[in-house]
Formats: C-alpha cells, sequence, structure tokens
C-alpha cells in the first residue's frame, strides 16, 4: 500500500455543521483509522480562500457568491479540519481554491514526490469534491477508490447514482469495511 494515499477531503468545520450530523462521519473516521494502521499515506484537503478573495474571479458563480457573503478565508475557524478528524503532525494539508483536490493546492506535487498513483477518496460533497477529484485524477491515471459510505451529500439520489453509476465507470468503489477487508 506504499504507493496509496487516502484523501479526506473537506471534512471541514463549516462543511460539516452543514452537510453532517457527526455520527455520519463515523465512516470517514473508520477509514482514517484503517488508513493509518495499515501505513497508508493520509492526505488532507480542505478549501479555503485568500484575504481579499484575489483568487475568486467574477466568472466563477459558486465561489462569487461566498466572496459576496464573505467567510471562507484560509485562516477562519470553518475552514479548518474538523476536529473528529484532525491530522497528525506529519500529515500532509494541502488548501484548494476550487472544487477539485487538485485546484491550486498543490496535491499533484506532493502525490508526484511521494510515488503515489493509487488514490482513495472520501469526504463532503459526493457531487462536490469527489466528484470533481475522481474526474481530474481519472484524466491523470491516478488508480482509483471511492469509498461509497464515507462520502456525504445533502441529496441521496445524487450521491447514489453517482455512487452506482457514474463512479465505477473510472473508480472502484468500496465500502470502508470492504476496503478495510483489502488492506488486511
Amino acid at each position: 500500500m506504499g504507493n496509496s494515499a487516502l484523501l479526506v477531503m473537506d471534512v471541514q468545520n463549516g462543511i460539516v455543521e452543514r452537510y453532517a450530523s457527526p455520527g455520519a462521519l463515523k465512516p470517514v473516521q473508520a477509514a482514517l483509522h484503517a488508513a493509518r494502521s495499515h501505513g497508508v499515506t493520509v492526505i488532507f484537503v480542505r478549501v479555503a480562500l485568500r484575504a481579499g478573495y484575489s483568487d475568486v474571479s467574477p466568472n466563477n458563480q459558486s465561489f462569487s457568491t461566498i466572496r459576496e457573503r464573505g467567510g471562507m478565508i484560509e485562516t477562519d475557524p470553518e475552514t479548518q479540519v474538523w476536529d473528529g478528524v484532525q491530522p497528525l503532525s506529519d500529515e500532509v494539508v494541502v488548501v484548494k481554491r476550487r472544487v477539485s483536490a487538485f485546484a491550486g493546492s498543490g496535491l499533484e506535487v506532493v502525490l508526484r514526490a511521494q510515488s503515489i498513483d493509487h488514490l482513495v477518496l472520501c469526504g463532503i460533497s459526493t457531487s462536490g469534491v469527489v466528484l470533481s477529484t475522481v474526474r481530474e485524477a481519472a484524466d491523470q491515471d491516478y488508480r482509483l477508490t471511492v469509498l461509497s459510505d464515507a462520502c456525504l451529500d445533502n441529496d441521496p439520489e445524487v450521491h447514489r447514482v453517482l455512487i452506482e453509476k457514474v463512479f465505477p465507470r473510472q473508480t472502484q468503489v468500496f465500502t470502508v469495511n470492504d476496503w478495510t477487508r483489502d488492506l488486511n
């Protein structure tokens, strides 16, 4: 498993508050525990913007809305990794500037430096960061696994369609328990 990394994406205070009850994140916590127990590299990805919003184009509908209402600045408490999955001192945390984990984050440099070619994805939301990262990572020829029960979305039907119909075209889809069994 030395060439694999678990990406824990957008599991940060402001997003957890909007999308999930802490109990819904137990599969993410289980995936994190399994990865650490089996020596799988863990990388945290959080979304945040620069003070002054110099990285937000008026052409970007989603991020322009954030700029107008305020918040999501890199140092804001809402953009920090949620306490229930805190990174260890030797685990990388990258900050992305858009939806995909690769967008403006330096993630690709970290993966290349560690010769990682297999990404195991979990996070909030299935139709946001997970979908965008699957698409970009597949185009970059990474091997991919999505942990179906460690991905959350506000719309259960969208989550189901992505997990059952869209993702299997580009990635393996496992539950956390199935993935953990494979690690053993």
